[in-house]
Formats: structure tokens, sequence, C-alpha cells
């Protein structure tokens, strides 16, 4: 099965400069009022505010690189503000996350996503970044969304491209022969994503992984496979990110659920 690039995603660099503020809005929003020393349950060693400061020091970080031109990795201690604001004020907090959003999506527009960057993967350029921080806001937000008991929805074009993303971190985590992301070398099993929410005339999201003896591929088709998981974009995102289960009744999973439970266990990020 040769690995397939639907040509709907990725999305453009401006979407997603955009997408890295809207989500951080989001994001806040699902802060407004909430006990910030909540602890968040998909990500139990934070509490909210812990959870906030990750997304906004991984902003200016990122935001860090992409203006410098950084040739190498940036080390946190020097990206201002990468901490957090001083007071504990949630106003403060709020302020200092909306700031580091417009700061990044500023930077990445003016850098154009072909701007040479260290990044840790395949693509070493800003376009890069201006997608990484898009999901790494989308599914962040979820926990807050979580913790805070919000409501979470995300685009249907944002949430399709948060999964292909995923999928291409596991691929280029498989070309590390130490990296557990190599137990996905599965004989040639088969999994099929399959979003039932598509909307009259829009193409349906769909995913059909092969865990092959020579790595991780994909294509955007319907067909059968060992295991299918079957509900709403969105939750298929929270799934495949193990920010719910499979169980959930939103999800259906139909043939070889181990199989499934395997792909969640091993596909983890770093």
């Amino acid at each position: 099965m040769a690995t397939h690039t639907d040509p709907r995603s990725p999305l453009t660099h401006d979407r997603y400069c955009s997408e890295i503020v809207a989500q951080t809005g989001l994001l806040r929003q699902h802060l407004t009022g909430a006990d910030l020393t909540t602890t968040v349950p998909t990500c139990p060693d934070w509490s909210l505010r812990e959870l906030a400061v990750h997304v906004g020091g991984a902003h200016r970080w990122a935001e860090t690189l992409v203006r410098t031109r950084a040739g190498e990795d940036v080390p946190e201690e020097q990206v201002p503000h990468f901490a957090g604001p001083d007071s504990e004020d949630p106003a403060a907090l709020d302020a200092w996350l909306a700031e580091g959003a417009e700061l990044l999506a500023a930077t990445l527009r003016a850098a154009g996503p072909e701007q040479p960057v260290w990044t840790w993967a395949w693509r070493q350029d800003a376009g890069f970044w201006a997608r990484r921080m898009t999901h790494e806001t989308v599914i962040h937000r979820a926990d807050a969304a979580i913790a805070a008991r919000a409501d979470y929805d995300v685009a249907r074009e944002v949430a399709a491209d948060t999964i292909e993303e995923w999928l291409e971190i596991v691929r280029f985590a498989q070309s590390f022969p130490e990296d557990n992301a190599n137990e996905l070398r599965h004989g040639g099993r088969t999994l099929h994503l399959h979003a039932t929410d598509t909307p009259p005339g829009a193409p349906s999201a769909e995913w059909v992984l092969d865990l092959a003896d020579d790595g991780l591929s994909w294509s955007h088709e319907h067909a059968r496979a060992d295991v299918a998981l079957r509900g709403p974009l969105t939750e298929l995102v929270l799934a495949f990110y193990r920010r719910t289960s499979p169980d959930a009744p939103a999800l259906e999973v139909l043939g070889d659920r181990e199989l499934l439970d395997f792909w969640l266990k091993v596909a983890t990020f770093g």
C-alpha cells in the first residue's frame, strides 16, 4: 500500500497561522472561570494552569526559533517569557497566552512557510512549525476542555489534518531504530479510521493504515481492514490521541480490538 498524502491537506500556511490564534482563543475560553489548580485528567502530571503554560511556552519557543532563523535547538531558558506570567492572576495568564499566539502567528506569516529553520522533524522550515503548533494547540485544548467539562469540537479540515500529521510523526519516528514506533512494523495488519459525519457533498474522511514490516503507510479510501474505528471526526481525533476511549458512546470498534489497543499503546508522542 503506497503512502498517499491527501491533496486536501495540509492547510495553507495562512490558515495554520489563523488557527494558532483561534485555537488559543478557544483554549482561553475553557480556562475562563475554571479552577486552574484542577488536575487535567488526560495529562495528570499537570494542573490546568500548568497545561496552559506548556502551550504558551511552546508557542514562544517556536516563535523564537522562526524569528531568529535558528539552525539548532534553542534552550528554553533563552526563550523570552517562556515560563509564563509572573503574576498568578488568571487575567495575566490569559493575556500572556493571547500575546504569545499572536506573536507566533505574526512571525510565521512574516517568515513564510519555506523559510529554513531548525525543527526536530522531516521538514526544516517555518511551515513545519505553523502546522505543529496548530495541532499542539488543538490537542491540548481538548485536554483543557475535558478538565473544565466544556464542549469540544474541531473544524472538519483541521481535525482531518490533525490525524494526518500524527501519522506522519509516527512514520518519521520509525526512521530511528530505537524508537518504540518500530513495534508497529506488524506484518501488514491494517486499521481503518472512518469518520461517519461527512456532510453531503464533502469528501469522506477515512484512513486505512498498513502496519507493514517496511514501515507505516496509509491511504484515503473506504476499505476493509483488520480493525475499524468509526465515529464523528472530532471523536476519532480524541480517541486516536488517547484523549477518550474507543469505547466512548459515539465510537464503534469493528474487528480486532487488540490490534487497535496495540496501536494506541505504541503510537505515542516522544
